[in-house]
């Protein structure tokens, strides 16, 4: 725990059997009190590894349900365990655990409710292995969301992301989409409602076992990205009410 706070690292898997071990071991288990799996329907082994690390909260979907779908059951199932601040870690080991007493320390401390790790915050995104084209256009996405939702982050898109129970009670997260454009859903809500987002500097690494959506899966992500930035553009100016904003 962090000052009395129970803290809750969720791992949204799919096919992460070669990655997970190293994952799960940089895990900082002196503040760490729960490690919830979310395997979604892998073809690989990814259960049976969590299994043999000692994982004591597994959730295995029978049918893929979207990176968005993972999400969902793993807050809802770390809100159940009382989890009071809740970190998303992916189990592909793209990001490094080590960051996590620094996330956690930031929200413990009742400096900032939500923490994201920013790939693009320094000049490390392109040396550790970004392609250029999704360099581009996360730069290009980031700029057109900062002005559409009225706010300054370095990066929209870091799967990296830190949250107190507060917010993840307070936000209609269930309602989002259950593909990758979730996770801008949930900061278009998380903006929405008036949560302040803290931003770290996150090594970023790119290899052959860690995930990636193709090309053509990126272009429907980053349509997608300007189809929730633009609703919440009209929502702010009350022109539209979507549900998606509305308080639980």
């Amino acid at each position: 725990m962090y000052k009395n706070k129970k803290v809750v690292v969720v791992l949204p898997a799919y096919n992460a059997a070669l990655t997970l071990e190293k994952t799960y071991g940089e895990i900082p288990m002196d503040i760490v009190d729960e490690v919830i799996l979310c395997d979604d329907a892998s073809t690989d082994n990814t259960v049976e590894v969590g299994e043999q690390l000692g994982i004591r909260h597994i959730i295995r979907h029978e049918k893929n349900t979207g990176y968005g779908g993972n999400q969902k059951s793993l807050y809802n199932k770390a809100l159940a365990l009382g989890g009071d601040i809740v970190i998303m870690l992916h189990p592909d080991y793209q990001y490094t655990p080590k960051l996590i007493p620094a996330m956690v320390n930031i929200i413990g401390d009742d400096l900032y409710p939500v923490v994201l790790g920013s790939r693009i915050l320094g000049k490390g995104a392109l040396r550790g292995g970004m392609p250029m084209y999704k360099y581009i256009a996360n730069r290009f996405l980031t700029f057109t969301q900062n002005v559409l939702v009225n706010h300054k982050l370095s990066e929209y898109h870091t799967g990296y992301r830190a949250f107190s129970k507060e917010v993840l009670e307070g936000i209609n997260f269930n309602q989002n989409n259950d593909d990758f454009v979730f996770d801008n859903e949930m900061l278009s809500q998380i903006i929405y409602a008036g949560y302040g987002i803290a931003e770290v500097t996150c090594p970023t690494k790119y290899f052959e076992e860690a995930s990636s959506i193709n090309f053509r899966r990126s272009a429907k992500y980053g349509l997608g990205v300007l189809r929730v930035s633009l609703g919440h553009f009209f929502q702010r100016l009350g022109l539209v009410k979507l549900n998606m904003y509305q308080k639980k």
